[in-house]
């Protein structure tokens, strides 16, 4: 049955420290930081947003096994990668790799890789024209 997911609204990341976790989202790759419902914290970025959780204060219901630094994940941007890594490296973020070619949901990609703060792997990619 085809059920119609066209899309995500968000994710959750489990983190050790929000505002480190905030400053690496927001100063490195231009998210808004937001506040919602009783205390809860969210990083938006275009249509999407990531909620955070505090490692030990994760919020009902929560991945079984919520674990700080096991994510792996691609997010687009329209920033050259040349200008984007030259930005984090300013900030004190080492580019892992790349830029490297790679192949996104759409097609061929060419990506750049860093670490959060938690130690999860940020793809940060472009498509090709």
């Amino acid at each position: 049955m085809d059920v119609g997911v066209r899309g995500f609204d968000h994710f959750v990341l489990t983190v050790r420290d929000l505002r480190k976790t905030i400053n690496f989202y927001c100063q490195g790759l231009g998210m808004t930081e937001e506040r919602f419902g009783q205390g809860r914290v969210a990083l938006r970025f275009g249509t999407h947003k990531i909620n955070l959780h505090q490692a030990g204060a994760e919020i009902m219901p929560h991945a079984a096994s919520p674990t700080p630094g096991s994510a792996d994940f691609c997010l687009l941007t329209d920033t050259p990668l040349t200008e984007l890594a030259a930005h984090l490296e300013s900030l004190g973020i080492r580019v892992l790799e790349g830029p490297v070619a790679r192949t996104g949901a759409r097609g061929p990609i060419m990506s750049i890789y860093v670490r959060d703060p938690d130690g999860n792997l940020v793809e940060l990619a472009g498509y090709l024209q």
